[in-house]
């Protein structure tokens, strides 16, 4: 089994700072979770699902991190590497932001700082799984060259399993 680096916890681009997540995170992260229309969980429950992230980051040396627009200073969401449906080795990328910030270029943007620290590991290829509904997702995975593998269908319906080799 290859032996991977760590990937880099901070990562800057023009417009956002991505970064390891705090406790003070938890209601911005709620309320972005609930924008999912599937109910709001309290904060507690989210301060837990961070300690969580943070523990799979320490055990896995990949990471899910928030998304901050460097000017604003405010949270607009997450993206990072996942195990997720995939394997370490070639885990999943996984982004997801307020509606709010949806259609500005944050989400390509943000995937394409965690694609170069991705490579940064010495991974080789990186997977995404998107609801084959969100035509908005697909589109971000295509800018950043991402492939359609297969599509499977699961309970939440048909997803598309996406590849993008790594340099």
């Amino acid at each position: 089994m290859p032996t991977y680096e760590t990937m880099p916890f901070h990562l800057e681009t023009e417009r956002l700072i991505l970064r390891p997540w705090a406790e003070s995170d938890a209601a911005e992260f709620r309320d972005l979770l609930a924008e999912r229309g599937t109910g709001t969980r309290t904060v507690e429950y989210v301060r837990t699902a961070i300690a969580e992230l943070l523990a799979a980051t320490e055990r896995t040396g990949i990471a899910l991190l928030p998304v901050q627009r460097r000017d604003e200073g405010d949270f607009i969401g997450y993206c990072g590497l996942i195990i997720g449906r995939t394997t370490l080795e070639e885990p999943e990328i996984a982004y997801e932001l307020f509606r709010h910030a949806h259609g500005q270029g944050y989400a390509t943007e943000a995937a394409g700082a965690v694609l170069d620290a991705a490579a940064a590991t010495g991974r080789k290829r990186l997977w995404s799984t998107v609801g084959t509904w969100n035509a908005p997702s697909l589109r971000v995975l295509e800018k950043l060259g991402f492939e359609r593998d297969r599509v499977s269908m699961e309970e939440n319906g048909e997803v598309a399993w996406l590849t993008r080799t790594l340099p």
